[in-house]
């Protein structure tokens, strides 16, 4: 059944990008996207799907295995090609034209509409995949990636944690994030660079 209580850390600004994260997560952990289960969670948190809609794929499960099956092995091919472009993106790298087949492949079947949607105290366009067949529910993120890599390298960044893989969208007013969340990774560099800025003054124990 969805729950409220987030599992993913979602921290990427982009919903590609935060799927691609999906990736990094240990294998049996909680942010771990591994199952049909983890994927509807995921699009449940991701707001591409609706709690209600979230439910019904659940059962999907049961009614349907040969849907889910195909659908789930289509979504982690989708997940392996982001990882290499984005990947290949933040490293300032050109992306390889094998990594965005899945992308294309969603593309080339998606249909749907642009529609202005409210966003704070105004509007965002945003556009509504026509559900004509199971894939629909991953047209978000590839749409999201296709923009991504359009766009280019500029606002895509590994986090400046040296052991952190995740990647983010920066779209700061600045441009100047470093990190894929201040409170933790942030956080940590900060503590260190103190500690060893301590010991370099002769303060350490």
């Amino acid at each position: 059944m969805p729950t409220n209580t987030p599992r993913f850390a979602l921290l990427g600004d982009r919903v590609a990008v935060d799927f691609a994260n999906t990736a990094q997560a240990i294998a049996g952990t909680p942010g771990a996207l591994e199952d049909w289960a983890g994927l509807v969670a995921f699009l449940e948190q991701a707001q591409v799907i609706s709690g209600e809609r979230a439910s019904a794929l659940l059962a999907l499960k049961r009614t349907d295995p040969q849907t889910v099956e195909s659908l789930l092995r289509k979504a982690l091919a989708l997940r392996a090609g982001l990882v290499q472009a984005l990947g290949a993106l933040a490293r300032r790298e050109p992306v390889e034209h094998a990594s965005i087949l899945a992308i294309n492949d969603l593309l080339r079947i998606t249909e749907g509409h642009d529609e202005l949607v409210p966003e704070g105290p105004g509007w965002k366009l945003q556009f509504v995949a026509r559900e004509r067949h199971p894939e629909w529910l991953l047209t978000a993120i590839a749409r999201s990636a296709a923009e991504i890599i359009s766009e280019g390298a500029a606002a895509l960044r590994r986090c400046a944690n040296p052991e952190c893989p995740l990647l983010f969208y920066d779209d700061s007013r600045n441009g100047r994030r470093r990190w894929c969340a201040m409170a933790s990774c942030g956080n940590r560099s900060k503590v260190a660079a103190f500690a060893k800025r301590k010991v370099k003054r002769g303060g350490g124990r």
